[in-house]
């Protein structure tokens, strides 16, 4: 068989999706199922003073209306957590009257349909004490402190190598500036969603909009005084996660008390203004780069000092250092993260969390000093390239940024572009263009997976994954029929059950190196017991009728008649690989080049992306097809960061004044010119046995910063707080 890795094949569920039949979260219908509506905050601080909710329980078909007056009864603290814990977070589950933050969940109503629960939840009157909130980083810097570790791998709240102040202080070209990114709350097309089944008191079922369902039903359980194995999590299809997904949010675990409340299932959903507050979002930041070289433009000092938010009673840090620390070669290094504690929802992981701002404001810094030494951007970058990461003083895995710098550039047309800002004009329209780096940690965690042989000569393979509609179900289908040398027409690829083998969060761009690797050394298993079953050797395979048959001493059998004779109706292979000791000695990322073109009206202001086109090197490209789109979905990411997103805060009542489609603005496809994505051929054997790295987030990095750089070359005006909004520019 012909390998599959790489090809660009449909999307094996498709059709599914198209048609209207991939069930979502909300699509599960199950027996007497109730609905559950949210009551939210009106303030962002204080406490509830008195809530009333007769006139709601009046409403005909409303079976409850909780709060914490109903003494809802939880096995462990909600709100204790380990500080920074990647996983958990401090949750709001009606135990008390204390109010954190707008929008919090206070009450539930729960009727025999989503109208009267709705209905009832419009009728609870809440009478509040309310206090003065803090929502600017202004008013709690006084306080800032930084944390031990910062983000999911653990890395250091505060770094330094070398001598900054020494390297800072005797150069001859010196850059210090801020670079601002504001508050913004996920949007994904699926809102957040949990439907709760109790099989006696004792076993629960969820169906949950979660991009991690292991960790999904640990947390449930813990906090229900559950055993593990008691929860079943269940999430077939996810209208897009991008982070907010990840943890356990406060509204599925109400939701499960509801449902054991009522004593029937209960669907509880988020509707679209729920969304800003109680599931996450990315912090403010406020960065200070400090950069230093000598005239030819080689760093002699490089610092990232940023300020973030993070709650009250939670810790969460938007790791925006990360690439000052490791991305460009420098003696003199210093990052430090300081946290502000503020009256909102804990800030979670949003697509690229951290280093979507952090290369925002270290690429656009880059390119100011390109102008302050008089070298293209893009030149200043091959200068100062890292050969090897000196954070961690490790070689890389594999890097291939030189080769992505160069086929991005010839593919956009670099070395035509004038140094020289407000250069390039179109009638009454300027042009500019602009470049930036893009970077993003290749990680990989311990996952396990199965696969079948079926009596009729098919394959299931099952691994308990999710797709988050990046195309999982498409490249497992395809790892496993090219190890297995069969059609991808023969397997059955299964996940968003934990039913099935364990496997990590869906985060991190990590999935298809970690689940992706599982899978492989199943049906890699399950192909040698083939083997020794039949007698065979590998070359021996063929189809019959498209079933897999077995060729040898001048004959031919259907495998299927092998497993008759042995007395087995299915032969099985599990496996689980966890992180090898000899990964410990490389330093492992995707690289990336951005270039953008923008099109500025020289008297209003509006602009426009005409054009971007990205490089990447990413490892083995699994889909040619579903990486593309992922690829070209970072990007548009990013020019949304540069020109759109925003979460709008009332200062003075610590509340989101934005809180819907409408005025939380997103790029439509009348904002997006053409987008353009090529990659590097690599095989990182380091990162994982399949050879990939993983691509969902690296598009957002360094794309924000092309079209902040480009805007500059454009109009020769520098703006450093996005987004970038004509007012800014005029």
């Amino acid at each position: 068989m012909p390998t599959v890795i790489g090809q660009p094949i449909d999307r094996v569920d498709g059709r599914l999706k198209v048609t209207g039949q991939a069930t979502y979260t909300a699509d599960h219908n199950l027996p007497n199922l109730a609905h559950g509506v949210l009551v939210t905050s009106a303030i962002a601080k204080g406490r509830i003073a008195s809530i009333d909710t007769k006139e709601a329980m009046r409403v005909p078909r409303v079976l409850a209306v909780l709060s914490h007056e109903n003494g809802l009864k939880l096995a462990k603290n909600p709100m204790e957590v380990q500080p920074g814990s990647p996983a958990d977070r401090a949750l709001q589950l009606l135990q008390d009257d204390r109010i954190f933050y707008g929008n919090q969940p206070i009450a539930l109503a729960v009727a025999e349909t989503f109208e009267a629960a709705r209905e009832a939840a419009g009728l609870v009157k809440v009478r509040y004490i309310a206090e003065k909130p803090a929502v600017r980083l202004d008013d709690g810097l006084a306080k800032a402190y930084t944390p031990k570790t910062v983000g999911g791998g653990g890395d250091p709240g505060e770094s330094h190598r070398g001598d900054f102040d020494q390297g800072f202080s005797s150069a001859p070209v010196r850059i210090e500036e801020i670079y601002s990114t504001p508050f913004h709350t996920h949007s994904p097309m699926e809102p957040h969603a949990t439907i709760a089944a109790w099989d006696g008191t004792d076993k629960l079922v969820l169906y949950d909009t979660s991009q991690g369902i292991f960790g999904d039903r640990k947390r449930v359980a813990e906090l229900l005084g559950l055993k593990p194995e008691n929860v079943r999590v269940i999430s077939l299809f996810l209208g897009g996660g991008f982070g907010s997904k990840g943890p356990t949010w406060s509204h599925t675990v109400i939701c499960a008390l509801a449902a054991r409340h009522v004593g029937r299932p209960v669907k509880l959903l988020l509707r679209r203004p729920e969304m800003f507050g109680p599931v996450g979002c990315r912090s403010e930041t406020r960065q200070t780069i400090a950069m230093a070289s000598q005239m030819d433009g080689t760093l002699t000092a490089l610092r990232n000092e940023t300020e973030s938010h993070t709650s009250k009673f939670d810790e969460f840090t938007e790791t925006a250092t990360l690439p000052t620390r490791m991305l460009y070669s420098t003696a003199n290094n210093s990052t430090v993260q300081r946290l502000i504690r503020s009256d909102i929802g804990t800030p979670s992981y949003t697509r690229a969390p951290g280093e979507a701002p952090g290369t925002l404001a270290l690429e656009v810094a880059m390119d100011e000093l390109a102008y302050k030494v008089g070298t293209d951007p893009l030149d200043l970058r091959l200068k100062n390239y890292a050969e090897r990461d000196e954070d961690k003083n490790l070689p890389w895995s594999t890097k291939a940024l030189r080769e992505c710098y160069r086929k991005g550039a010839e593919r956009f047309g670099w070395s035509q572009r004038p140094r020289q800002p407000r250069s390039m004009q179109d009638g009454h329209t300027l042009v500019g263009w602009g470049m930036a780096t893009a970077v993003y940690p290749a990680r990989r965690s311990p996952a396990s997976a199965k696969a079948r042989l079926n009596s009729d000569g098919t394959f299931l393979v099952e691994a308990g994954s999710q797709d988050l509609g990046g195309g999982t179900y498409t490249i497992m289908t395809q790892i496993a029929a090219d190890t297995l040398g069969v059609p991808v027409s023969l397997v059955t690829f299964r996940l968003g059950d934990t039913l099935y083998p364990e496997t990590p969060v869906s985060g991190g761009s990590q999935t298809a190196a970690t689940t992706g690797s599982a899978v492989f050394e199943a049906a890699k298993a399950l192909k040698q017991k083939l083997l020794d079953l039949t007698g065979a050797s590998p070359g021996d395979f063929t189809l019959v009728n498209n079933q897999l048959a077995v060729r040898h001493s001048g004959q031919t059998q259907l495998v299927r008649d092998f497993l008759v004779r042995s007395g087995q109706t299915f032969l099985e292979a599990r496996a689980s690989t966890k992180l090898r000791e000899e990964q410990k000695r490389y330093s492992s990322y995707s690289f990336g080049a951005q270039f953008a073109e923008v099109k500025v009206d020289a008297d209003l202001g509006q602009i426009h992306v005409s054009r971007m086109v990205g490089a990447f090197a990413a490892g083995k490209i699994l889909n040619a097809k579903t990486a593309r789109s992922q690829f070209m979905g970072g990007i548009v990411w990013g020019i949304s960061l540069a020109l759109h997103e925003k979460t709008v805060y009332d200062e003075r009542l610590g509340r989101i004044v934005n809180n819907n489609l409408a005025e939380y603005h997103v790029p439509s496809n009348a904002d997006i010119g053409q987008i353009d994505v090529l990659w590097v051929d690599e095989d990182d054997q380091e990162v994982s046995a399949i050879g990939a790295k993983g691509i969902g987030e690296i598009g957002i990095t360094g794309s924000a910063a092309a079209v902040a750089n480009a805007i500059y070359h454009a109009t020769g005006k520098r703006v450093r707080d996005v987004p970038i909004t004509l007012d800014k520019l005029l």
